[in-house]
């Protein structure tokens, strides 16, 4: 098996709605897994790398809120807001 130097090009054809629905979802789960007792950024991680919506309390309807957006395109909101306010 060989690795390539070519880069792949991922494009996502999320426009500026999509990405602002992402960040909402993504506050209102943190604040339910919160109040749940869990840590939020742990049960998230859990959720994003397996896609096993059982990370994510079902407390305010916070699974079937995070199961509605696309993993992918909740990761793209979580490096869009890092690198902005991380200033690179």
């Amino acid at each position: 098996m060989s690795v390539s130097d070519e880069t792949i090009l991922f494009n996502t054809n999320a426009d500026e709605g999509e990405n602002r629905q992402a960040a909402m979802v993504l506050q209102e789960v943190y604040a339910a897994l919160k109040e749940a007792g869990h840590n939020p950024t742990v049960q998230l991680v859990g959720y994003l790398v397996s896609g096993e919506p059982t990370y994510i309390t079902s407390r305010h309807d916070a699974r079937r809120l995070i199961s509605g957006i696309e993993r992918d395109e909740l990761v793209e909101e979580l490096v869009r807001f890092y690198v902005k306010h991380k200033g690179l």
